[in-house]
């Protein structure tokens, strides 16, 4: 299959959003919070241009796409991009082509493409400042043969979560850090 047909398979994101089992209200409270800055109306107008295609390649349950799957809609209604929504575990097909670093199923992934299918920019599964944070967080952990390792895991993500659902900076991060992919 190529892009446009993998595009066209998608959902919208209204059929995702009213889908999903897990993280729906928490993806609602960042999508109506998040404002795209002030200023940014040259830029809208250049990816408005372009008539972007977007795949978003997701599951309802990633803390990462309930994070960055808001801000991505955000930017999608001021500039027009098209936006098609697409389960990993029911795409591993696409999702093995848009592995992170060669050799994990992270998601959220989002594939621009032009209306011929050409790609334009890949972007996910997270904005950098925001991997550097996690990173800084596990390396706080203890070994996993540790017994306190789930526990102190299972905190630390639930911090995180805390963190990414009220947090307007964290959400500043990932629209800058799309936002310089598309440029």
């Amino acid at each position: 299959m190529n892009l446009v047909e993998w595009f066209n398979k998608g959902m919208t994101p209204e059929e995702y959003i009213n889908s999903m089992e897990k993280h729906q209200d928490n993806l609602k409270t960042i999508l109506q919070r998040f404002e795209v800055p002030a200023g940014d109306e040259a830029f809208l107008a250049n990816v408005k241009d372009e008539e972007l295609l977007v795949i978003v390649i997701t599951e309802d349950w990633c803390g990462d796409a309930m994070l960055n799957v808001p801000i991505l809609l955000k930017i999608a209604e001021k500039s027009g991009l098209e936006v098609r929504m697409l389960l990993r575990d029911q795409n591993l097909e696409l999702m093995d082509q848009y592995l992170t670093n060669g050799t994990a199923r992270s998601i959220p992934i989002f594939i621009f493409i032009d209306k011929e299918g050409n790609e334009r920019a890949v972007w996910g599964p997270r904005a950098e400042t925001l991997q550097q944070y996690v990173e800084e967080q596990r390396s706080k952990l203890p070994d996993k043969e540790d017994e306190t390792f789930a526990e102190k895991q299972s905190e630390m993500y639930s911090q995180m979560m805390k963190r990414n659902v009220s947090d307007s900076t964290v959400w500043d991060e990932v629209y800058n850090s799309i936002k310089n992919r598309l440029q």
